[in-house]
């Protein structure tokens, strides 16, 4: 068995979910074993994107975590982040 996190957070909210789970197993299985769905009940696993410490993987259904691996849980985006720098800087002049 290894140790691993699970996080999600809204601008309101942040959880991070710790479990054990067995060595082989992926980052969807992890996501499906923590309880982190039934706080958020809005996550769609099989929707969603995910990646580990930050950095995205494409496949979570193949990626396999190691010991200490955070798995965290992607809400899409509201805006295009270079549309948001945009609007910052007109409201700027």
């Amino acid at each position: 068995m290894i140790r691993v996190e699970v996080a999600y957070a809204t601008p309101e909210r942040q959880e991070i979910c710790t479990l054990q789970v067995a060595e082989g197993a992926s980052a969807y299985d992890a996501v499906l074993k923590s309880a982190i769905c039934s706080l958020f009940p809005e996550i769609d696993p099989e929707a969603s994107d995910m990646g580990i410490f930050g950095k995205v993987i494409k496949g979570p259904k193949s990626y396999e975590l190691r010991d200490g691996d955070r798995v965290e849980i992607y809400r899409p985006l509201k805006i295009d982040p270079k549309q948001a720098r945009l609007n910052r800087a007109r409201k700027k002049t």
